[in-house]
């Protein structure tokens, strides 16, 4: 009997399904538009049409023989970048509250004394002080003012809040005071979603402390809302196992713990597709890669070294600092649907997209402006006729409509501004892989670009002549590769608290009762999730610097039990990190314990990457048909095959030009490149020599 485990990536413009049977092996994708107004709608769709298409006599509903159902979701993200997250209070130390909107005292761009900052998710009017104060210590100094706590908490339900943020100065190093505020926010204010600093970012650093727990309460009640109208949509089709979500740091949680933090869950789409291509590209040999996710909306690119993605404690998502563990990607506005405009006389590409609906002109709903979609229907690189599979009618003759309302006001032909407009988006596809790359040190060279999303395949080639990459690796399932990645990942959470310690042997016990404290919230997260003992793991990090630093590096915790010995072999380990990532390391002076970490993982059964036998060398019983192309330095477009991409097999050999079309994504082979199909049915495309 088929056992279906299910991973679903909602994006922007279209949502993702990948369907993995644990009986048989059988891996199947299907694909639906998202449905903007309400995503738990067109991800009910996707799940259901999936189902019936490969379990049509499932008795009890469509969704009964899922046994795993994992979930990628922009809602986080897109509520954060469009500013439509609820109305939110906060609720500071004395003193404290305008922190919020100073933050560092660091320009977003240092050499543009124009640079906006972005808006402040709490105004001034509900930014609320009480007094309090617990010293670095941990001693109290103030206790905490409960008449004016009570106060506080009645004049944000007066002014209509949704949401309260509570982050005390030093809560924690001793919570206490967070504690009692939350009590009596919950009798003052029982409905309204509660966050607090030492619940969601344990860790010092005031201001991102401060931004992370606002951002938490600012995204929580829309997280909540979302859930609440996905689960039932679920449950109608029958299923009844926990689903989960992703996480940034691409992990996934259960829906629970993802309504309470759902800022954990802000870069939860473009996470999996980074935990898919490194399995990918581990089977296929190539480890050392930079990613290229393009969408309808936004592009996300990483750099994997040696098969890992770098994971950062803290970043800056959209201008927001958030403490979270996450993956270290970067995302730029540009996308399938990213539309081309004149600022000033000159051409530019996105951020602002035409999204799934009304989506790009070709699809014949209404959008007059053109896109890098309608650009590539010009060009010949997209199907003229229609999208996934056939299910999408596409229409040509309104892509020229709106490509040439653009030529005529930049005095070119079609042709030509449809050139300038995926000129334009791969500049600015290179200029984000150059952030990743070349900004930390990485020749970009020396990688192969993975192209995947549903538009990546379209621009890889492009993409990697720019950055002058020889290799583009394409995964068999490219515009899923995010769903996929669902179902190649572990549940995963991480738990931290700052312990600002001396690096000596008498600091051991503080560190011993750290990790305990940290290991307990670990199991408490086992049973929740109801993990079995065989399956968990724990990895455990320390955050260190020399007195006097600003900026931690991460080192391993030494297997055993913690004492003086542990404490030495982590100030071994840190002079040697420190060696490798600045070409120095003093032995003799003082070393600092800052953040303690553990990441907690349960295991689960995952969908299997199979090697396929050799097809043999002719490809021509794979070829669909040919259609006018226009290559990137053409000035006339040619005729090029079109070959169907579940018709390739391993070991098949195409030379460029030509197109390879698949349900859920199209590949462009230009002039002077090859793309070979290997043992895992990855096409690998490589530029000639």
């Amino acid at each position: 009997m088929s056992r279906w485990r299910v991973g679903v990536d909602s994006g922007g413009t279209f949502t993702d399904i990948c369907l993995f049977d644990e009986a048989s092996g059988r891996v199947e994708t299907w694909k639906v538009p998202s449905t903007p107004d309400d995503p738990s709608r067109g991800i009910a769709q996707g799940v259901e049409e999936g189902m019936r298409r490969v379990a049509p006599e499932a008795a009890g509903g469509p969704a009964a023989p899922i046994v795993y159902f994992g979930h990628g979701t922009t809602v986080a993200t897109n509520a954060l970048i469009q500013h439509r997250g609820v109305r939110t209070g906060l609720v500071t130390t004395d003193g404290f509250r305008d922190l919020l909107e100073i933050g560092r005292q660091k320009r977003p761009d240092l050499y543009d004394i124009q640079a906006d900052k972005p808006p402040t998710l709490v105004p001034r009017d509900l930014r609320l002080e009480v007094p309090e104060r617990v010293r670095h210590t941990g001693e109290v100094d103030t206790p905490l003012d409960e008449a004016s706590m009570r106060a506080a908490a009645r004049a944000l339900k007066a002014a209509g809040v949704e949401a309260v943020a509570v982050s005390f100065l030093y809560g924690f190093v001793r919570p206490d005071h967070e504690k009692r505020a939350l009590e009596i926010l919950r009798e003052e204010m029982p409905d309204a979603f509660l966050s607090a600093g030492h619940e969601i970012a344990p860790e010092f650093r005031e201001y991102e402390r401060l931004s992370t727990v606002v951002l938490n309460a600012y995204l929580g009640p829309v997280m909540r809302r979302y859930i609440r109208r996905l689960s039932p949509r679920l449950e109608a089709l029958g299923m009844t196992v926990a689903p989960h979500l992703t996480q940034s740091n691409g992990g996934v949680i259960g829906f629970e713990t993802a309504a309470d933090r759902p800022v954990r869950t802000v870069l939860s789409g473009p996470a999996t597709g980074v935990v898919a291509a490194q399995a990918i590209g581990r089977a296929a040999g190539f480890p050392d890669l930079i990613t290229f996710d393009m969408g309808g909306t936004s592009t996300d690119v990483a750099l994997l070294q040696d098969g890992n993605c770098r994971l950062t404690a803290e970043a800056t998502v959209h201008g927001y600092p958030i403490k979270a563990p996450m993956l270290d990607i970067h995302t730029v506005g540009a996308g399938g649907g990213s539309i081309a405009f004149l600022d000033n006389g000159l051409l530019k590409v996105g951020p602002r997209s035409a999204g799934a609906d009304p989506g790009p002109a070709c699809y014949g709903r209404g959008t007059e402006e053109p896109t890098v979609t309608d650009a590539n229907v010009v060009l010949g690189n997209l199907n003229p006729e229609y999208l996934l599979a056939g299910r999408m009618t596409i229409r040509r003759e309104l892509a020229e409509r709106a490509v040439a309302g653009l030529a005529a006001r930049l005095g070119l032909d079609t042709a030509a501004t449809a050139q300038g407009i995926l000129a334009v988006v791969t500049a600015n596809m290179a200029r984000a892989i150059r952030v990743i790359s070349v900004q930390r040190g990485h020749d970009p060279r020396d990688y192969t670009l993975m192209a995947f999303g549903g538009a990546g395949p379209l621009h890889a080639a492009r993409l990697a002549a720019e950055l002058e990459i020889a290799r583009v690796l394409v995964p068999p399932t490219p515009g899923i590769l995010c769903a996929l990645g669902l179902l190649l990942t572990d549940l995963r959470a991480d738990f931290a608290v700052t312990r600002l310690l001396p690096a000596r042997a008498s600091s051991a016990s503080e560190l011993a009762m750290g990790f305990a404290a940290l290991d307990a919230q670990a199991g408490q997260w086992f049973e929740q999730e109801g993990i079995a003992a065989a399956d968990r793991r724990l990895a455990r990090t320390v955050d260190m610097r020399y007195l006097g630093q600003n900026y931690e590096l991460a080192v391993p915790l030494p297997e055993g039990d913690i004492g003086e010995d542990t404490v030495a072999a982590l100030t071994g380990a840190f002079v040697a990190a420190h060696r490798r990532r600045y070409g120095f390391g003093p032995e003799d002076e003082p070393m600092q314990i800052v953040t303690l970490r553990v990441e907690a993982t349960g295991a689960v059964r995952k969908a299997e990457l199979r090697s396929h036998a050799e097809g043999g060398p002719d490809t021509a019983t794979a070829i669909v048909g040919h259609r006018a192309v226009w290559p990137p330095d053409g000035r006339a477009a040619v005729d090029t095959p079109v070959y169907r991409r579940d018709g390739l097999r391993p070991g098949h050999r195409i030379a460029g030009p030509a197109i390879v079309e698949q349900m859920d994504s199209t590949t462009v082979v230009p002039p002077g490149w090859t793309a070979e199909v290997d043992a895992y049915l990855n096409l690998v495309l490589e530029a000639a020599t």
